[in-house]
């Protein structure tokens, strides 16, 4: 049986370290790729990373390039490219140059792998999913951010750590932008089926979701000189599987929406079954009032980054 293509265009932290996961998972065949400028660091990285391949048991073809051509043909392209957020720098002050360097990418992307999966994992997020969508031309559903997953763990581990309990036993949801919007759902959060709110106190879970909330800025704080990666690697890798392998995992993630939830034809977290094909379906919730007011709100923030990025390429 042919084995997945998988290209993951930026081989620094975020790329690389998504590359170890889904080698060691046996994903697939891994192309890390980077811009001419980095010389042959993307192979080094890819020779160290098939070097662990006889320790660790994993048959995979991984290669490092900086030539678009290697790509042709992938199942999946991951893209990570773009500068990393430094110590008080929120994820709009990206916004520009990272626009920039997604269009770049992404009109590689649209000649050399035509019917790929296109994961973004590039910030601002939901901004440069949506840019991404729009310079590809693939259909909408082709083309999906990697927030939500990244945003629900952190928001499983905190809780984890406050109860004192397995991650495994929790199950949570967030939905709405990634960043200082982002929107929990308590409704759909529980700890070995138990509703949340019977094991925290509001103000103490309002601290937690908080912290959730700036959880990239906590770590880019403590890091000094960079950002998070390993978490958003792993992310990545669970998207990346239940494409390649049709898992249709029920997992949040930056879709397109249009006529659900109201949104009106931009990318926002939803909860989504992810498979072969990309967002399979969109799974709309019944919100609370109180939750579907944060949506709209955080709906609110997406609309305008879109907007002022329209204005900056």
């Amino acid at each position: 049986m042919r084995r997945a293509k998988i290209t993951i265009i930026g081989a620094g932290n975020v790329g690389a370290t998504t590359a170890h996961w889904c080698a060691a998972a046996e994903l697939g065949d891994i192309v890390l790729v980077d811009i001419p400028q980095t010389g042959d660091m993307p192979k080094g990285k890819a020779l160290d990373l098939r070097q662990a391949s006889p320790i660790i048991g994993f048959d995979s073809n991984i290669i490092g390039s900086t030539d678009y051509q290697d790509t042709h043909g992938s199942d999946v392209v991951v893209i990570t490219a773009g500068i990393p957020r430094k110590p008080g720098m929120s994820r709009d002050d990206l916004l520009a140059t990272n626009a920039k360097i997604i269009t770049s990418v992404c009109e590689q992307v649209r000649t050399t792998s035509q019917h790929a999966v296109i994961i973004l994992v590039s910030n601002p997020l939901d901004a440069m999913v949506q840019r991404a969508q729009q310079v590809t031309g693939f259909e909408p559903h082709r083309v999906i951010g990697q927030a939500g997953v990244l945003d629900t763990a952190r928001y499983r581990t905190f809780l984890s750590m406050e109860l004192g309990v397995s991650v495994e036993d929790i199950s949570a949801l967030l939905m709405g932008g990634h960043g200082d919007t982002m929107v929990p759902i308590p409704s759909c959060t529980s700890v070995g089926g138990i509703p949340v709110t019977q094991l925290i106190e509001p103000e103490r879970l309002d601290e937690i979701i908080k912290r959730t909330a700036a959880g990239g800025a906590e770590i880019v704080s403590l890091l000094k000189t960079g950002s998070a990666y390993y978490a958003p690697a792993a992310a990545t890798a669970q998207m990346v599987e239940a494409v390649v392998r049709d898992k249709k995992r029920v997992i949040p993630c930056a879709a397109y929406c249009d006529k659900e939830y109201g949104v009106g034809g931009y990318y926002v977290g939803v909860p989504v079954v992810l498979g072969a094909s990309g967002v399979e379906r969109i799974i709309e919730l019944k919100l609370t009032a109180e939750e579907q007011a944060a949506f709209r709100k955080s709906v609110d923030a997406v609309k305008q980054l879109v907007a002022t990025m329209a204005k900056l390429v």
